[in-house]
């Protein structure tokens, strides 16, 4: 009871949805660059959880340089105690190419038709969205953010444009209004310009890595002797 004597009515509102993130990639190696997006992907959407997933075999790239188990033990070691940040091994565990379609769904049985599920993707493989395997349906399961370069004008190719239509919104709390469905472009603040091929050919030459990538990748990398010949 309260002091007027009216009962006091409890608090029925639901707990607000659980916002996540899918962050994919081959993470050949996992380096800063990869690791300081995804804390400030976090931070900038207010997600609990961004899902750093590896590709098995990624459908527009080349095959990764050494095993899924590899990739997968390297960026658990790269994430290591940081708060909010999963390796999420799902498109290691099926057969066949690693369609983001199939990985979002698989995200969307697991957290539910109301979380607020988001794809980061970088500008580049963002160009390309159009020719993904069913690309419409990338909306209908996720929101999509594009972690923008600002060094980058070039024009979107018409099929993205018509992608695209009536989807793009200027806030992360206008994103955030439903499920999925809308895009939003997003920068950064830190965006660190490291690049796994570079990793990889001075791992192959011998040359130092240090401040690239974690300490403890390094250490393993150096240990194992992985990229140094090729």
């Amino acid at each position: 009871m309260s002091q007027s004597g009216l009962p006091v009515r409890a608090d029925r509102d639901p707990s607000p949805p659980r916002r996540i993130a899918m962050l994919g990639g081959t993470f050949d190696p996992v380096h800063h660059g990869h690791l300081r997006s995804a804390v400030e992907l976090r931070e900038a959407l207010a997600l609990d959880e961004v899902r750093l997933v590896p590709a098995s075999m990624p459908p527009l790239r080349g095959e990764p340089r050494v095993s899924p188990a590899d990739r997968l033990a390297l960026l658990r070691l790269g994430i290591g105690d940081t708060p909010g940040l999963v390796a999420d091994s799902r498109e290691l565990e099926r057969d066949g190419p690693s369609y983001s379609a199939d990985t979002l769904a698989s995200l969307r049985r697991e957290f539910g038709r109301e979380a607020r599920l988001v794809m980061a993707l970088g500008h580049d493989a963002f160009l390309r969205l159009a020719d993904w395997r069913e690309p419409q349906q990338l909306f209908e399961l996720a929101h999509v953010v594009v972690i923008d370069r600002p060094d980058h004008q070039a024009a979107l190719p018409e099929a993205l444009i018509e992608l695209l239509a009536g989807r793009e919104v200027d806030d992360v709390e206008a994103l955030m209004v439903r499920p999925a469905g809308y895009l939003l472009r997003l920068r950064l603040p830190s965006r660190m310009a490291i690049s796994a091929t570079e990793v990889r050919q001075r791992l192959a030459a011998g040359r130092s890595v240090r401040y690239l990538l974690p300490e403890a990748v390094e250490a393993q990398l150096l240990s194992r002797d992985l990229y140094r010949h090729g």
